[in-house]
């Protein structure tokens, strides 16, 4: 959908050149010219393509980046119980060893 756009509007540039050039006897400035916008609209789909491209890589970064935490944090509190800040695991009591 988005090239068909983008070649329509090149060949209305081409239209317009054409039209614009019968009259006025500079050709070569209005083939520069096109050439330009032409060149400007091909740069704005590719920024445009980019653009949309990074939001997705900027959400799979932020996808890896939660998942490797995850793992690396997943049994910290088996690794070192006597840490500070850790309760220190409480032994049983007499009512569960009854039950």
């Amino acid at each position: 959908m988005f090239w068909s756009l983008l070649a329509f509007a090149v060949l209305r540039g081409f239209a317009v050149a054409e039209w614009a050039g019968s009259g006025t006897g500079q050709p070569v400035l209005l083939a520069l010219a096109t050439v330009t916008v032409t060149g400007l609209l091909a740069l704005a789909a590719v920024q445009v393509r980019t653009a949309r491209q990074g939001h997705w890589a900027k959400l799979a970064l932020l996808r890896t980046t939660l998942r490797e935490r995850t793992l690396r944090t997943a049994f910290l509190p088996q690794r070192d119980p006597d840490a500070a800040g850790r309760p220190r695991p409480r032994a049983p009591g007499a009512e569960s060893a009854a039950a």
